[in-house]
């Protein structure tokens, strides 16, 4: 069947069941978390005080770990993460098979998953973003069931609804109580806030605190307490800290990139946003962190001060909250050691759970208090549906993350983008897959013009007024055509390989087997 945006979706999946085609028409705007948190607190281990333990292969035996169960674990750690490939080698050792794993992200540091997928030790990876060579894997069709790829928001939507059901959560602590008070802000592999852990943690059946340093108790700044932990596993090491900066955390020195910022900056100032009390978001790329400075000196000279700032923190905000252009930030994530040092440090830097940041159906959430939201995009076609989830080869190399849910709930989403990247045009008639729906994104940014979401006609009007170079996305898509030609389709197999949720549940798109 197609879905409203015309993509092509199976009415039911193995691995997955019945696809709700994109938007879910039936989803409620209001709280559809149905698991009892009582019932979660009364998870424990029967009512034993002695959580602590020193194997694993023993505290997996004990806890009932079998064939076909979901796991699921958090990356604060990034591309530094120990945790999920200890655990992973200690469940093949057990010779079990047909796992879930269920990870907030996957990054190139679990390539040792890739045997376990070509074994059937895992059936079935569910996350919200997948890069390396787990990525390729799943892209070759490796894997027995298709990856289910969620966005920030949509996975914690998914927990609280039991929609995703987790057997064992193992949360990796950089600092944990023999009772399983835990905190990301301290320790030797410090992460800083550990968002995405939450949901995990008040949802599943099980919960392990994975941990390389013991402190007394209580712990101090604890984000997940001990009445939601069952047991905690004392190792050498959960990861590498320095890992944490996976990707670009610095301003670009790229003259087209920072033509590209400076313009998306003119574009917020011009939209009427830009007063007192913005709220604003970006991503860790160069170009998305010049945007948030050509924007910081516009506010330094109107002296405005924003409300907050939110997402994945970087050392560029914490510098704009502490030059005093932002009351707050609203931190999910770190993104780098600046970032984990100002959450450990200053008051104004909270951390958030994943619910609170992108959850469509809680009662209410970050994102949608959000005035403006700076994108990027691997592709985006005409009717400004975007994809960051495949590269130009048709292979899995990202996901949503963030991306939708930022991009639906803020006022202003603004992708930016150079038109053509490595002799591919950007702008295509369509996109290899659609990741975020055209009708959440507002305005492309390019270094050889504006194009403005028709829907967005006054913004267009606005920026044409202030001699900003407006023009239409088929001008771009022309000209990114004469500079590369017209890029040959790219030749898939029927077998799907990855399905892509979006925020609400519904199934935006599928990828296929390159």
């Amino acid at each position: 069947m197609l879905n409203k945006i015309g993509r092509d979706i199976p009415d039911f999946l193995e691995g997955y069941g019945q696809c709700i085609p994109y938007p879910n028409e039936r989803a409620s705007k209001e709280s559809k978390a149905n698991r009892d948190h009582n019932a979660a607190l009364n998870r424990c281990t029967q009512g034993s005080k002695e959580k602590y333990r020193e194997d694993l292969l023993n505290l997996l035996t004990e806890i009932g770990i079998a064939s076909g169960m979901t796991l699921s674990f958090h990356h604060h750690l990034r591309n530094g993460d120990g945790v999920l490939n200890l655990v992973m080698q200690a469940v093949a050792e057990l010779g079990l098979t047909d796992i879930t794993i269920a990870a907030s992200s996957i990054f190139p540091v679990h390539a040792p998953l890739v045997q376990y997928i070509e074994k059937g030790v895992i059936r079935q990876i569910r996350a919200n973003y997948i890069s390396g060579p787990v990525a390729d894997a799943i892209s070759e069709g490796k894997m027995q069931w298709p990856a289910i790829m969620y966005t920030h928001g949509g996975r914690a939507r998914a927990l609280e609804s039991g929609d995703l059901k987790v057997d064992i959560a193992f949360i990796a602590a950089p600092v944990c109580d023999v009772q399983g008070n835990i905190s990301g802000a301290n320790g030797p592999a410090a992460c800083g806030v550990l968002g995405y852990a939450v949901p995990d943690a008040h949802h599943a059946e099980r919960v392990v605190a994975v941990t390389d340093t013991l402190v007394p108790y209580p712990t101090l700044d604890t984000e997940i307490g001990e009445e939601w932990v069952d047991y905690v596993l004392k190792v050498d090491a959960i990861g590498d800290p320095a890992g944490i900066v996976s990707g670009t955390t610095q301003i670009t020195r790229n003259p087209i990139g920072l033509k590209i910022a400076e313009r998306a900056a003119q574009v917020i100032e011009h939209s009427g946003l830009l007063q007192e009390g913005i709220s604003f978001q970006t991503g860790a790329g160069g170009v998305s962190l010049a945007v948030a400075y050509f924007m910081g000196q516009a506010m330094k000279q109107r002296n405005i001060r924003g409300s907050f700032a939110s997402g994945g923190i970087t050392g560029y905000l914490v510098n704009m909250l502490e030059e005093g252009l932002f009351e707050s930030l609203l931190d999910v994530q770190c993104f780098d050691h600046e970032a984990i040092r100002s959450y450990r440090e200053n008051r104004a830097h909270q951390g958030m759970s994943a619910s609170r940041y992108g959850n469509p159906h809680n009662k209410g959430c970050v994102v949608n208090q959000l005035d403006v939201m700076i994108l990027g995009a691997t592709e985006i076609d005409l009717d400004f549906n975007v994809n960051v989830t495949t590269g130009s080869d048709g292979k899995i190399m990202g996901g949503s993350g963030g991306h939708s849910d930022t991009a639906y709930g803020s006022k202003l989403a603004i992708v930016v983008t150079q038109l053509v990247k490595g002799r591919l045009p950007i702008v295509r008639e369509q996109i290899t897959t659609v990741t975020t729906p055209g009708t959440s994104v507002d305005v492309l940014v390019t270094e050889r013009g504006i194009a403005v979401n028709p829907n967005r006609s006054e913004l267009r009007s606005c920026l044409e007024k202030a001699g900003l170079p407006v023009v239409d996305i088929r001008t771009l898509y022309d000209k990114a055509s004469s500079i590369t030609g017209k890029p040959e389709t790219i030749k898939t197999q029927d077998q799907i390989v990855a399905l892509v949720e979006y925020r609400d549940g519904s199934v935006i798109d599928v990828v296929r087997k390159v």
